[in-house]
């Protein structure tokens, strides 16, 4: 894609990536499990300073301002009672391939195998060895990466002239087909496990990035057209029929 006048980005539209790379990106590390850093930023504001401005630029108005967890102990406890424990399986499990109506049909193996398709695409892979703890790679925190990652190489290839379509037409499917269903589950389940302790701002992102989400995807297939059906994509048109995003 060429840029001409009329395609030049703008400031606004560089700020507008800015802020989406940035909700993704704080809203993985308050989703992951929480340290000392993760207390004392929800405690000292930084995490506000960070993510207000962003949201504000992207919905209108500013996130709102919600007390932190008393201490790490507290916020922790909270996390774990929540995401990581259960009678028999986690109460509000931030896997995909736990939520079994989330896999439509394929197995785990196979469902895990599509989502790394999307991270190999753009040179990602988990971690292995001691490279660090090996996140699932359909865990939110994965996926909410991701779409941070978007955003920034589609954010690159505006102010550098450069096609941003194979980004835009990337998080389109990967929100349609996994961050958004992944999101919703998590919701519904925290409708019924909201006495558990979770930190007022996490449970805020649990309320509010569902919609967030849903609107951003609806906005990307309005720039590029509609997400193809899984498996349909080299049915369509000459361009559909390159590999993936290219």
């Amino acid at each position: 894609m060429t840029i001409t006048a009329a395609h030049l980005p703008t400031s606004a539209d560089v700020e507008q990536l800015d802020a989406k790379e940035t909700i993704y990106r704080l809203a993985a590390a308050l989703f992951g499990y929480p340290l000392a850093e993760t207390q004392q930023a929800l405690e000292d504001g930084r995490l506000l300073a960070a993510l207000s401005p962003a949201w504000q630029t992207l919905t209108g108005k500013p996130w709102p301002t919600l007390a932190p967890s008393a201490d790490l102990t507290a916020l922790q406890v909270g996390y774990t009672a929540t995401f990581l424990q259960g009678q028999r399986k986690p109460r509000v499990p931030l896997v995909a391939s736990a939520h079994g109506e989330l896999l439509g049909g394929e197995t785990p193996g196979n469902y895990l195998l599509n989502v790394l398709a999307f991270y190999r695409h753009f040179g990602l892979q988990t971690a292995q060895g001691d490279e660090g703890h090996a996140e699932e790679p359909d865990h939110l925190v994965a996926m909410l990466e991701f779409c941070s990652l978007l955003c920034h190489l589609e954010r690159q290839a505006l102010i550098n002239g450069r096609d941003t379509r194979p980004y835009q037409r990337a998080q389109r499917d990967f929100i349609a087909r996994y961050l958004a269903p992944l999101l919703a589950a998590i919701k519904a389940r925290f409708a019924n496990a909201r006495e558990y302790g979770l930190d007022l701002t996490l449970a805020q992102l649990i309320e509010v990035l569902p919609d967030w989400v849903a609107g951003q995807q609806a906005a990307l297939a309005s720039q590029v057209g509609p997400s193809p059906l899984p498996g349909a994509a080299n049915t369509h048109s000459t361009a559909d029929s390159r590999p993936l995003w290219d």
